[in-house]
């Protein structure tokens, strides 16, 4: 491997942070990064509320569980507010899936589902990037 870009991945897409309250995050958020959100969703297969905030040419994704038992409030019953997961902008998200199976990832779905912000989604065990859950975005569009 070269120093270089990587072939594979185009950018950090977003940096998600599992928040238990959207309504108290936003104002903090906004404060921290002299930025506003300007986008609110829900992914109701996720069991997720997102708001967007713009980082350069990142953005960070604040995510409040809306189901008892939907990930992000196991993760927050586990591990408490903080960053869940960092997303990387692919090109070709089927492409990206099948070979980083190959490697040896494990995938968390078998095809990519709709996510938030118009994104065609993948998430990757956590276990196969040193305890950080992996997700993989391509535009939908």
């Amino acid at each position: 491997m070269s120093d270089s870009a990587s072939p594979y991945f185009k950018k950090i897409e977003h940096i998600g942070i599992a928040v238990r309250s959207l309504e108290e995050a936003i104002p903090r958020y906004e404060r921290l990064m002299g930025s506003r959100v300007y986008k609110r969703e829900v992914v109701e297969s996720e069991g997720v509320e997102t708001a967007f905030l713009q980082c350069g040419p990142n953005k960070i994704e604040l995510l409040e569980s809306r189901r008892a038992d939907g990930p992000i409030a196991l993760f927050l019953e586990k591990r408490g507010e903080g960053m869940h997961h960092i997303a990387y902008a692919v090109e070709d998200i089927r492409s990206e899936m099948q070979r980083l199976n190959q490697e040896g990832f494990q995938l968390l779905n078998n095809e990519p589902k709709a996510g938030a912000d118009g994104k065609w989604v993948c998430f990757l065990h956590p276990r196969g990037a040193s305890g950080v859950l992996t997700e993989l975005c391509q535009d939908r569009d």
